[in-house]
């Protein structure tokens, strides 16, 4: 619901007084209620981005040309200079990660989330400026300043967030369609440091560790009534971050051991598969950069 709260009201700010109010009204309740109902039913704890990568249609590409490609055309949308690359680059990318790559909708949606509401916060507060008098479309008075929405802020914030949302599309598709191993595959075939590869993996395998655990702890404190009330939900959950940070002390520990059993000096090393490119993939590689680079140049 906060998601739809927070849909409703930055679209209603950036669009005021530039379309119809009534068609303004329709489109804000209209991404509010596709907002609260795909979050409705949350997915499995560890079907996360790399469980969909696992399942994807796009797996057995070749990951270099993804994450190429990609890396592209994020930098293509943070590069251009109107909104319209990046609304464009965000609507081609949800239309690949779910008719393409196969995903469901609730399922990107649950991906995009997170980024969604910190975007959305922060073109919030970039949408409002303080002024000493009504200057805006839109103004609140508060402690005798005024917070206004002006056509000036109402542009800049649509470009910033445009921006941000086509950059976080892409990374978003290349996470659903890629698995892990495999981007760090591509990063070490581009000669990163091994020290940030061995980090990449201990990070990513401690991730799912850290999961489980806080999993297990939250449904032991539930099967107590743990979060029967407000009192004792704070107790409990204050009790079950401690534990989880004695335990992630414990697991390190004993994996930094097994590595050292096993003569670890530096560099994590695991079988990987290069998928060859063929000419379809890389046909529609060149089109996508051609495309959004024109649109990113002349629009």
């Amino acid at each position: 619901m906060i998601t739809a709260a927070l849909t409703f009201v930055f679209v209603w700010c950036l669009f005021y007084e530039r379309m119809p109010q009534s068609f303004l009204l329709l489109l804000c309740a209209g991404l509010g209620i596709f907002f609260a109902v795909a979050r409705r039913h949350k997915q499995a704890l560890l079907l996360s981005n790399d469980g969909l990568a696992q399942v994807s249609r796009l797996k057995k590409v070749n990951p270099s040309l993804k994450f190429w490609t990609l890396f592209a055309l994020m930098l293509i949308s943070v590069a251009s200079q109107n909104p319209y690359t990046g609304a464009l680059l965000t609507a081609a990318m949800f239309f690949i990660a779910v008719c393409v790559s196969g995903a469901r909708v609730r399922q990107y949606v649950q991906v995009m989330v997170l980024p969604i509401l910190f975007l959305l916060i922060g073109g919030l507060a970039l949408l409002f400026e303080v002024s000493p008098g009504p200057t805006g479309v839109i103004n609140f008075s508060l402690f005798g300043f005024w917070l206004s929405v002006s056509e000036a802020t109402q542009l800049k914030t649509a470009l910033v967030v445009s921006r941000a949302f086509g950059a976080v599309s892409c990374l978003c598709v290349l996470s659903v369609t890629t698995p892990m191993p495999d981007i760090i595959g591509v990063l070490r075939r581009a000669r990163c440091p091994d020290i940030i590869i061995d980090l990449m993996y201990l990070i990513y395998r401690y991730i799912f560790i850290m999961l489980a655990l806080h999993h297990e702890m939250r449904n032991a404190a539930k099967s107590r009534l743990g979060f029967r009330d407000y009192r004792t939900s704070l107790r409990a959950t204050g009790k079950i971050y401690a534990q989880l940070l004695a335990r992630s002390y414990q697991c390190a520990d004993r994996n930094f051991d097994a590595m050292e059993s096993r003569c670890y000096d530096t560099g994590i090393t695991f079988l990987s598969h290069r998928n060859k490119v063929t000419f379809v993939h890389g046909f529609v590689a060149a089109l996508l950069l051609s495309v959004f680079l024109c649109l990113a140049l002349l629009l």
